[in-house]
């Protein structure tokens, strides 16, 4: 009976560890993402993006800096793991532009999962990979 008791004990303490584990990690988005973006293989720009949960939504701001925007909106789908980005910015020449990206994040369990997707800067179309750093 003694032994059973002590596995027991056992069980629920590595289970313990294993939640405070994964709680620690927060929302799946929290964090800084970086990679790039690009119509082509060879033309990419660099590209961070800062997103937090406040316990409702995901906000964030997008390459960080002098120039920074603010992201309009960020939707996750939990049922594929698909992200959604919307906002608007300003091209190289400094006019209005709007973005949005549509990505998949891979390697969900991993601190350094990754969004690889599509992204649409006015009517440049191209791809993008994102890491949390």
């Amino acid at each position: 009976m003694q032994r059973r008791a002590l596995h027991v004990i056992c069980c629920f303490g590595c289970l313990d560890v294993l939640v405070s584990a994964f709680a620690q990690e927060g929302h799946p988005l929290t964090g800084t993402w970086s990679g790039d973006w690009g119509p082509t293989p060879t033309q990419r720009n660099h590209l961070t993006l800062v997103l937090s949960w406040d316990g409702k939504n995901v906000t964030g701001t997008m390459n960080p800096g002098p120039d920074a925007v603010q992201i309009a909106n960020v939707f996750l789908d939990v049922t594929n793991w698909t992200v959604r980005i919307e906002t608007d910015a300003k091209d190289q020449s400094g006019k209005p532009v709007h973005v949005s990206a549509e990505g998949k994040i891979e390697d969900l369990s991993s601190a350094h999962r990754k969004i690889i997707g599509t992204w649409m800067q006015g009517s440049t179309k191209g791809d993008f990979r994102l890491t949390r750093d």
